[in-house]
């Protein structure tokens, strides 16, 4: 059973992809891809590469790339979060039951600072949220 190759392919980058055009009909059966352009989902740039001229086509595939990297990314950014919450959760579950006095001396005021920074960020962007609605 034979898989049909994609006509593109990503390569993911922090902030987009490089993109290339995939080639297996050649005499020698072999994949060749050819880079095409680079897209920025931080900016929604897309650039050719070299001298190559994009279709309206493969514009499109790329800018549907894109919103649906976004949408990952989206996706994965609220999973981690979610994540932390579990994290913090088993963190206090270890302190409060199983923790060394020792392991307790080494992490407590990073952890203390970093909870701080976090609960001082979200308390002010709740207001901002209050203050917007009430205005």
């Amino acid at each position: 059973m034979s898989a049909e190759l994609p006509e593109f392919y990503f390569r993911v980058r922090e902030n987009g992809a490089t993109v290339f055009r995939v080639d297996t009909e050649n005499r020698q059966r072999r994949i060749e891809m050819s880079e095409i352009a680079m897209a920025n989902i931080r900016n929604g740039q897309i650039k050719p590469h070299g001298d190559h001229e994009l279709s309206q086509e493969e514009l499109e595939i790329i800018q549907d790339w894109m919103e649906e990297r976004m949408s990952v990314i989206a996706t994965r950014d609220i999973d981690d979060i979610y994540r932390a919450i579990d994290y913090l959760n088993l963190t206090t579950h270890w302190a409060q039951t199983r923790a060394e006095e020792d392991q307790l001396d080494e992490v407590t005021d990073a952890l203390l600072l970093a909870m701080h920074d976090l609960r001082s960020v979200l308390v002010r962007k709740k207001a901002d949220r209050l203050m917007k609605g009430q205005g």
